[in-house]
């Protein structure tokens, strides 16, 4: 599965491209090979964002292979650590992915982009959950994150009908943070990923692990747990040299320099 998701590291910037003809479908075995180049990205010391795409210009991916299921393989399969497509349930992951959706996000695909923590699309981009009208749920992600993520009754429609949303619309809930057309869309991921390399890599493991552990609670609720010292990642920061090192480059007019400690 190696030729199937390729992994690029430029520096700081990680790029894992699930390129898979003709839909980018994802089985078990494809979903342990993104799950192997996602936990790369966590281990490597030097990676502070990754930059996942699709190969083509038609499929960000089509979602669960049903080739393979027709063949037998169950929904249930083992996709390893990272759940199905490597990524919906790699709790571990505590840098920021950026989805760079180049076509159709189906189903799976669909749950594999809502996985990441910002979204750039296409304009030709299209959304959607299908797996009502193939007699199964979205069960990776897609009843859990959608509604949260954008209007209930929208998210309701999707999941109750199996509606398409442009990607226009999806920046209009939300859902998406820019719209480009496909011949910058890269470029446009990039961007985005350089400016979060801006800021300090500590800062981004704390508020990602602080937001993810307070994202069902109440404010009051919210406020108590950061408080208790529950949250390494968020702890961290305050003791860290980055927190001395970006207030003192603010007072001398200069761009910080992050040491990751």
């Amino acid at each position: 599965m190696g030729d199937l998701v390729k992994t690029e590291a430029a520096g700081p910037v990680w790029e894992i491209t699930l390129d898979r003809p003709k839909a980018n479908a994802i089985s078990a075995d494809v979903s342990r090979a993104l799950a192997d180049a996602f936990t790369a990205f966590r281990d490597a010391p030097e990676a502070r964002v990754v930059i996942l795409t699709g190969g083509g210009e038609k499929f960000f991916s089509a979602g669960w292979d049903l080739k393979a299921a027709a063949a037998g393989e169950e929904a249930d399969a083992d996709h390893g650590e990272g759940g199905f497509a490597g990524l919906t349930e790699l709790w571990s992951l505590d840098k920021p992915v950026i989805a760079a959706v180049n076509g159709y996000a189906a189903g799976g695909g669909f749950e594999l982009a809502l996985a990441a923590d910002m979204i750039v699309a296409a304009d030709h981009a299209q959304f959607m959950l299908p797996e009502a009208t193939l007699g199964i749920i979205a069960d990776a992600g897609g009843f859990i994150r959608l509604p949260r993520r954008i209007p209930r009754a929208i998210a309701n429609e999707m999941l109750f009908t199996g509606r398409r949303m442009p990607a226009e619309e999806a920046k209009h809930w939300g859902l998406v943070n820019r719209v480009v057309p496909l011949a910058e869309l890269m470029e446009a991921a990039r961007e985005l990923a350089a400016q979060v390399c801006r800021c300090a890599p500590l800062a981004l493991r704390g508020a990602k692990a602080a937001m993810s552990a307070t994202e069902m609670l109440k404010v009051e609720e919210a406020y108590a747990l950061i408080r208790s010292g529950k949250v390494p990642a968020y702890e961290a920061i305050f003791s860290s040299d980055d927190a001395k090192e970006g207030p003192l480059a603010f007072a001398e007019g200069r761009e910080p320099k992050w040491s990751g400690h």
